[in-house]
């Protein structure tokens, strides 16, 4: 029996039976739908936003939260890292589920817990129950892969990259406007108020999310890989708690050592489970192409990039002049001078998918790496006017926006429709990572540079000069990627009998 791959539901030479689904080899099946409601994008785009801030809105509150809530500096921190640990755990998870059970379901899962999260925050104090909250919003880190793969399911093939590419640049936006959002609240209210504006957000777009989006119609069946989830979680425990313990701990006490030993030895068994699994978690053999492997480098380095432009650049910016290097700004004045690039990258998504569609993706993976590169050597001169920081921040923004952009496009063109919402999970679990790391080297970092009470200037460009290196990096990456292809991305390749 042949076989020809063909868009699904359209044979030669007979019409599409849309009361049929068609079954792929891969045990994915579709099915033809109505024209998807044109509230789609919108709600997703806001999800990714309202997802972004959950990400940030803690950090002004971090300082005020040991008097808030009586506990220890050491518990508050946590606040910030349950939602990394737990963000970084379940998109992975939450993929291969949207790909198995349908990405409505998970989406909506997804939402509902970081609403359930803000909530809690808005009725408690206790810093064990905060602490549980902040987890629950972490989920929300799969907002934005299983929302990528619902775009290339609903949306023409014409729309898909330019769709694909705002909602990526969404991330920047939200991380951006979290932070001024939540200065300015608890500057003129109380902080539970911040949380019951989040928490009727996140209600009304996971309403909006039930009644507008449907389910989609490709899954891939199979059974969940539970060990496989298992032993990723355990293993990312233990690469990330002791990454954001660190400066705390101790680089060199037992315990971060020590799970330092664990995480290597648990990634070697979970990739040797992976490979012997029918029905894996991650398909590492598909990673390993450099089709998929160049897009997970290049989050992994650009994660630690952009993650570098927000840490490093507030601190810079707050950090008192007559102690080291600074400016001397109030919180929310620091915030505002980052929105400038929130509108940078909300800008340059556009480009991003116009470059892609005329030149290929490797156009702009290049670009981007450049503008990052410019953006950190000019972070990195010292003693410059404060209207050189606000210009280094857009420059870097929109190298982020170039290269985030393009990522999803690259994976959604190298892995199969039923496999979208898994491999952009382990894309932006990558990014999570890579901020991580961001963050751990830039506290050591700063804190080798202490002088009089502050930080050094050369602590400050020394910073910035890492994030440059990984601009480097992700340069290199960009040329080893295959010929440029300015093909649309599909919305699905079936394989059925041909008749």
């Amino acid at each position: 029996m042949a076989y020809v791959s063909i868009h699904p539901l359209r044979l030669r030479g007979s019409r599409p039976d849309r009361s049929l689904a068609v079954p792929s080899v891969r045990g994915a099946t579709t099915a033809a739908a109505p024209r998807p409601s044109c509230f789609v994008f919108p709600i997703l785009a806001v999800g990714a936003i309202f997802q972004a801030i959950m990400q940030t809105v803690m950090v002004p509150l971090l300082p005020s939260m040991p008097a808030l809530t009586g506990a220890g500096t050491t518990a508050v921190s946590w606040l910030v890292t349950t939602t990394l640990l737990v963000g970084a755990v379940m998109t992975p998870i939450f993929g291969r589920l949207a790909d198995m059970v349908g990405k409505k379901r998970m989406l909506l899962v997804a939402l509902v817990l970081m609403t359930v999260g803000s909530l809690l925050c808005a009725i408690s104090s206790n810093i064990a129950v905060l602490i549980t909250a902040r987890g629950l919003q972490g989920a929300g880190a799969a907002v934005i892969p299983i929302g990528m793969s619902i775009l290339r399911e609903e949306l023409p093939k014409a729309r898909v990259g330019r769709a694909i590419a705002l909602l990526s640049s969404t991330l920047g936006l939200g991380t951006a406007l979290g932070i001024p959002f939540a200065a300015a609240i608890v500057q003129f209210a109380d902080w539970h108020v911040l949380f019951w504006v989040t928490t009727a957000i996140g209600t009304a777009v996971a309403t909006a999310a039930a009644v507008f989006i449907r389910e989609s119609r490709t899954r891939t069946g199979g059974r969940f890989d539970g060990v496989g989830a298992v032993g990723l979680s355990a293993a990312l425990v233990s690469l990330l708690v002791p990454l954001t313990q660190g400066s705390t701990w101790g680089w060199t006490s037992p315990a971060v050592l020590s799970m330092f030993a664990a995480a290597v030895v648990l990634f070697g068994l979970w990739g040797f489970q992976q490979l012997r699994n029918r029905n894996p978690l991650v398909d590492l053999r598909a990673s390993a192409r450099r089709t998929v492997l160049m897009p997970h480098l290049a989050a992994l380095l650009v994660g630690f990039a952009f993650y570098g432009n927000t840490l490093i650049t507030t601190q810079l910016l707050q950090a008192d002049p007559d102690h080291g290097a600074g400016y001397g700004l109030p919180i929310l004045l620091a915030a505002l001078c980052q929105l400038p690039a929130s509108f940078a990258m909300m800008s340059f998504a556009l480009v991003a998918a116009r470059l892609s569609d005329r030149w290929g993706t490797k156009v702009p993976m290049l670009a981007g790496a450049l503008f990052l590169l410019g953006g950190y050597s000019l972070h990195a001169v010292p003693d410059k006017p404060l209207w050189s920081v606000v210009v280094a921040l857009g420059v870097a923004a929109i190298g982020t926006t170039l290269v985030y952009c393009t990522l999803p496009v690259l994976i959604m063109g190298a892995v199969p429709l039923e496999q979208t919402a898994a491999a952009n999970g382990v894309n932006v679990l990558l990014r999570t990572t890579g901020s991580t790391v961001c963050s751990a080297v830039v506290a050591t970092v700063l804190a080798a540079h202490l002088v009089n009470g502050g930080i050094s200037t050369a602590g400050f460009s020394i910073a910035y000069l890492a994030c440059a290196a990984c601009a480097v990096v992700v340069f290199v990456a960009a040329l080893a990627l295959p010929a440029a292809n300015r093909r649309p991305v599909e919305h699905v390749t079936s394989e059925v009998p041909s008749v």
